[in-house]
C-alpha cells in the first residue's frame, strides 16, 4: 500500500518539490501545506491561496486548520521561514477541500482506499492477499513472504497471551516488545529502525531471513514461557520478555561465533535514501541517483 501511495503522489504532483519534516519523537511526517496547495491549485501565489482557503475552513469549523502548526522551512531564497505544516492525514483533508480538477485523481484514490477498507472488514482475507501481492511487487521471495505472513498471526498469539496476563494497552505491548528486542539485539525497536535508516517503514519488512527468524524465536519463546509461568501485570511480563529475548540472543551469539560476523546489519529494502538538507528539512531520493 505504501508503494502505491508513493507512486500516486509522485504522479499527481509531477515530481514537484514538496518540503517535508520528519518528527523523530512523534514518528510522523509533516508536510508544507503551501507546497501542496500551490501544486494542486496551480495558483501563482500559493501562500495567498492557502491563506484564503484557511480562512474559509476556519469559518466552516474544519479541523484540518486546527491540526496545522508552523515549522521553519527553507524557502527558495535559501532562508528559513515559519511555514504551515500538517501530517499526512491532515494533508488529505486539505486536498479534499480544494475545488480543483488537479485534486480529483487523489480524491478518487481516497474514495477507492475507503472502499478497500470496508471490503476488508467483511472479508479480512482480502487484506492478507493484498499484503502478499505488495510484497511480491516489491521483490520479496516467496519463502520470505511466507515467513512474514506467518509472523503476523504469531504476533497476534503473543499479544493475546499478554492480554490474558493483564497487559492490554498498546503502550504496554510496545514496552514488552522493546524488552524483547533489547535483550537479543541490544537495541529497542526504534533504535533498530534508526540503525537501518528507517522512519515510518516497518522494521520486520526490512529484515533479512535470519533477523526475521531471530525475532520470531524471541517472541515465540516469550509466548511459551508466558503460557507456562502466567506472569501477571507489566512488570512480571517484562521479566518473561527478557527471557524470551535471551533465547534468541544465545542463538545469535552462537551463529555469529561460527560466521565471524554480526547477524544484525544496516541492510534494508528501501529503493530510496533519506537526505538531510537543513535543520528541519528532510527529503527522499532514489538510490539510483545517489552515490552510496
Amino acid at each position: 500500500m505504501e508503494e502505491n501511495k508513493m507512486q500516486l503522489i509522485n504522479k499527481i504532483f509531477n515530481n514537484e518539490t514538496i518540503r517535508t519534516v520528519w518528527d523523530k519523537e512523534k514518528e510522523k511526517y509533516f508536510i508544507s501545506v503551501v507546497d501542496i496547495v500551490s501544486i494542486i491549485s496551480k495558483s501563482k501565489d500559493g501562500r495567498k491561496y492557502w491563506n484564503k482557503l484557511k480562512q474559509r475552513l476556519k469559518e466552516e469549523g474544519n479541523q484540518s486548520v486546527t491540526n496545522c502548526h508552523q515549522l521553519k522551512l527553507k524557502s527558495s531564497d535559501g532562508k528559513y521561514y515559519n511555514t504551515d505544516v500538517c501530517d499526512i492525514e491532515g494533508m488529505f483533508r486539505i486536498i479534499e477541500s480544494i475545488p480543483s480538477k488537479n485534486a480529483e485523481p487523489i480524491k478518487q484514490w481516497l474514495a477507492h482506499l475507503g472502499k478497500e477498507r470496508i471490503d476488508e472488514t467483511f472479508d479480512p482475507s482480502i487484506a492478507v492477499q493484498r499484503a502478499i501481492d505488495l510484497y511480491r511487487a516489491k521483490g520479496y521471495n516467496e519463502k520470505w513472504i511466507e515467513k512474514r505472513i506467518r509472523t503476523l498471526q504469531e504476533r497476534k498469539s503473543l499479544t493475546d497471551i499478554w492480554k490474558e496476563n493483564g497487559v492490554e494497552s498498546n503502550i504496554e505491548y510496545a514496552i514488552l516488545t522493546n524488552e524483547i528486542y533489547k535483550e537479543w539485539s541490544g537495541m529497542t525497536a526504534k533504535e533498530y529502525k534508526e540503525f537501518k535508516g528507517l522512519r515510518k517503514e516497518n522494521l520486520r519488512d526490512n529484515m533479512d531471513n535470519i533477523e526475521l527468524i531471530l525475532t520470531d524465536l524471541s517472541e515465540e519463546a516469550t509466548k511459551r514461557i508466558a503460557e507456562k509461568q502466567k506472569p501477571q501485570g507489566l512488570n512480571e511480563n517484562m521479566k518473561v520478555a527478557k527471557l524470551g529475548g535471551h533465547a534468541a540472543k544465545v542463538a545469535r551469539k552462537d551463529i555469529e561465533k561460527n560466521l565471524g560476523e554480526s547477524l544484525i546489519t544496516k541492510d534494508n529494502k528501501l529503493d530510496y535514501k533519506y537526505i538531510e538538507e537543513g535543520p528541519n528539512k528532510k527529503s527522499l531520493k532514489s538510490k539510483k541517483q545517489i552515490k552510496m
